[in-house]
């Protein structure tokens, strides 16, 4: 009996934390689509976070229901017109409109409008990374560490390079380095490009080229990363450690700084699976999402949000792969259309979506594989 109460305690605590920030993320990522959709005059059938039966929900004064569902792992915007959650046109329901219904579908809006409403869900999610980002830089500040060398490891990048223990980094490729994170950032996604690092030695500035080689790299929550690493270590001394404090704006500049960085190293990735220099072991799914935002609420609330803010930056991006049934593929379809002067034949975009369908079932299975393989191996 301890030892399923024991179990079901830690479940509890990789739930809770999951779906607190897989809600969040999913409320805005609809509220972008439903925002637009309103402001263009489209009628708004259903809101939902989550999928399945209904748990509770009522409808505003404009017709919209708003419901809580069963199956917690998204949600959806079911506008005037569509056949399903995946916004595929209901063409009987469209012909049978009268023409104040037509008025509000949103599959006889302009194609810009429907564009539109369809990129608003993922940039919603880029707007909530950069407020969080925001909010928690003004409120809570950032911990700094100066970007000094404490040790340099033997056959190294960094010892081959000349790093020398004591040397501060002060640049990397002209860019001014202002804390050690910031080198781990530059080399980690620089992995076998030569880089420029102007150091202080000695009270004097020197450039050393080096060349950060790839390493699988564990990341604290049970999973690897194949990253560069240069090969020096910071001082683990908590006086080099202080916390800078930001002005609304500048914290907003950086909130902006973070989303990019984000977006930048998902775009990597995504860009070095599909050329083979990096391995798709590293997707993964609801089951690591779950176990990765129970240990960060272990950490405490701060660091659950901040990886909300993360979450929400990497589902904006999923969303605007152009794979049909996902945002992205909705706007390749409408770029055709723009540049045709007439959409799709209604075949056409039924094999597309079924196509769309099946990648992305087959990239959550490969993801959920991921997921309970790690969780077996660890």
């Amino acid at each position: 009996m301890e030892l399923i109460s024991g179990f079901g305690g830690t479940i509890l605590s990789y739930i809770i934390p999951f779906l607190f920030v897989l809600t969040i993320v999913v409320f805005f990522h609809e509220l972008g689509h439903f925002l637009v959709a309103r402001w263009c005059g489209v009628a708004v059938r259903t809101f939902s976070i989550g999928f399945g039966p209904e748990l509770f929900g009522w409808e505003d004064r404009q017709g919209t229901r708003w419901r809580v569902a069963a199956v917690p792992l998204g949600g959806y915007v079911r506008f005037a017109g569509d056949e399903n959650a995946a916004s595929v046109p209901d063409h009987a329901e469209i012909a049978r409109m009268s023409p104040e219904e037509r008025e509000g579908s949103f599959f006889l809006k302009p194609v810009w409008q429907r564009a539109a409403i369809v990129a608003a869900g993922p940039f919603a999610n880029f707007i909530l990374a950069i407020a969080i980002f925001t909010v928690l830089f003004v409120t809570f500040g950032r911990p700094i560490t100066q970007a000094r060398v404490d040790e340099v490891q033997p056959e190294s990048p960094a010892a081959v390079a000349g790093f020398e223990p004591g040397d501060v980094i002060v640049a990397i490729d002209g860019q001014t380095v202002e804390a050690f994170s910031d080198v781990q950032r530059a080399v980690s996604g620089s992995g076998e490009s030569a880089l420029t690092f102007t150091v202080e030695r000695g009270g004097e500035r020197i450039d050393l080229t080096a060349t950060p080689e790839f390493r699988e790299v564990a990341d604290g929550f049970g999973g690897t990363h194949r990253i560069g690493v240069l090969g020096i270590r910071r001082a683990s001394d908590a006086s080099q450690v202080e916390t800078k404090t930001y002005s609304l704006p500048a914290a907003f500049t950086a909130g902006v700084g973070e989303t990019w960085f984000i977006v930048d190293r998902t775009v990597s990735y995504i860009s070095g699976v599909v050329t083979g220099r990096e391995s798709p072991d590293q997707l993964g799914g609801p089951i690591r999402v779950a176990q990765v935002s129970g240990q960060v609420a272990s950490i405490g609330i701060v660091a659950l949000i901040n990886l909300a803010a993360i979450l929400s930056v990497s589902i904006g991006l999923i969303n605007l792969l152009p794979i049909p049934m996902l945002d992205g593929g909705h706007l390749v379809f409408y770029g055709i259309e723009a540049a045709r002067g007439r959409p799709l034949s209604e075949r056409s975009q039924d094999i597309g979506f079924r196509i769309g369908l099946a990648l992305v079932l087959m990239l959550m299975v490969f993801a959920t594989f991921n997921d309970i393989r790690q969780i077996a191996g660890s």
